[in-house]
């Protein structure tokens, strides 16, 4: 806006009686300067924090028309990408004038004193740029007032800002659930349809809550949903998302959904890989199935596939309480030979099984042994794991 158009136009909203009241300097700003006035009051407290006097209309007081105010080096960077931006400037010119910024705040307002020119709008991209500089400069409620404004409509849909707002929301703790609310709003619309991605990103951000048994439960649904849904969008699963449907139904306990996921991922190209069968063991095992974990185990191993540590150890302990103290021994020996190393109580409850079988003398003889073999046992653990076997053999 030119300044001739803007100070009349201030001049009009204030009225004659109070028009006085302005200070004289501030009808020589441009309206860029103005702009950033008044979006940055704190740079600007001593023109606009009180009511100045009634201007001095004597001759000693007119050079005062011609004093030039002091600019901050934010302001000063403000106006020379202003000047840069020549009239009928693109959303093309406004998202490079963004993207060369390492100020989120004056990327900000030059995102905001462009939306306020006559006969120009922010698209989708320039939006999806100030989002991501807001997020690398720690700006998060400007990002979320950008995020609102997405979900009013404020711009037009594309499935790459859909996916950014939703990676941001999942994020942030109590925007979770902003992210199904923007996952709902693509399964609505026409053009911008869930990708694997997106699926990607809400699952790994449902299963990051299942920590608690009865707070899987609730959220189990959400994953049989978005399953479902993935299905109908003809969306074609990776192993990693995969995975992650059969941990969420491992952690439940539904074990039989869990290995029916398995053995549909050769329908998809997929390969199961440790994690895949450690999911599984584990949730076999927590369900009192340890001998079908045992299979699932064989079957890996038999891919040169390696277990994570907690799947060795849920799969050892459950072996030894149903009385299969052989097939524990072996899997803690396969264990050590992977260079990792079972807790003090999968060594204890192998051990005491081996007792209450009256099989002492192997349980201090393979006590030793994997004395030799692990060498994070440690002293302390060793005599804490030898004072069991005394006690119990003493009994």
């Amino acid at each position: 806006m030119p300044p001739v158009a803007f100070q009349r136009l201030l001049a009009a909203a204030l009225g004659k009686g109070q028009r006085n009241l302005l200070p004289p300097r501030l009808w020589a700003f441009s309206s860029s300067e103005l702009f950033f006035c008044f979006t940055h009051p704190a740079l600007n407290c001593t023109h606009f924090s009180t009511v100045p006097e009634p201007p001095n209309t004597t001759p000693s007081s007119v050079p005062s028309f011609n004093r030039t105010r002091t600019r901050t080096p934010l302001e000063t960077q403000f106006e020379s990408w202003i000047q840069k931006l020549k009239p009928g400037f693109t959303a093309a010119d406004v998202d490079a004038a963004l993207r060369a910024q390492s100020d989120a705040d004056l990327a900000i307002d030059i995102f905001r004193w462009t939306a306020l020119q006559r006969g120009y709008r922010h698209t989708d991209g320039t939006y999806l740029t100030m989002i991501k500089i807001l997020i690398s400069g720690k700006r998060y409620r400007h990002a979320e007032t950008l995020v609102e404004e997405v979900v009013a409509g404020a711009c037009p849909a594309s499935i790459p800002l859909y996916n950014a707002i939703i990676r941001f929301c999942c994020g942030r703790k109590f925007l979770f659930n902003r992210a199904f609310d923007v996952y709902k709003k693509m399964l609505r619309s026409d053009d911008c349809k869930p990708t694997l991605e997106t699926y990607t990103l809400l699952l790994n951000s449902l299963l990051r809550r299942f920590n608690n048994l009865n707070v899987a439960y609730v959220y189990l649904h959400a994953v049989r949903s978005m399953t479902k849904q993935m299905k109908a969008l003809g969306v074609i699963p990776d192993t990693f998302v995969l995975n992650m449907i059969i941990k969420a139904y491992s952690k439940c306990l539904d074990v039989d959904e869990a290995i029916r996921v398995f053995r549909e991922m050769g329908l998809y190209g997929c390969v199961p890989n440790g994690y895949t069968y450690s999911y599984i063991i584990k949730g076999l095992c927590e369900k009192g199935r340890a001998g079908l974990g045992l299979g699932f185990y064989k079957e890996m191993r038999d891919r040169l596939l390696v277990p994570r540590g907690s799947a060795y150890m849920v799969l050892i302990c459950s072996l030894a309480i149903e009385r299969k103290v052989d097939d524990a021994v072996e899997i803690i020996s396969d264990m050590l030979r992977n260079s990792m190393a079972p807790d003090v109580l999968t060594y204890k409850t192998v051990l005491e099984e081996l007792c209450r079988g009256g099989r002492s003398h192997d349980a201090f003889e393979l006590l030793e042994e994997w004395r030799k073999k692990d060498a994070w046992m440690g002293e302390k653990n060793y005599r804490t794991l030898l004072n069991t076997l005394r006690f119990i053999d003493q009994e």
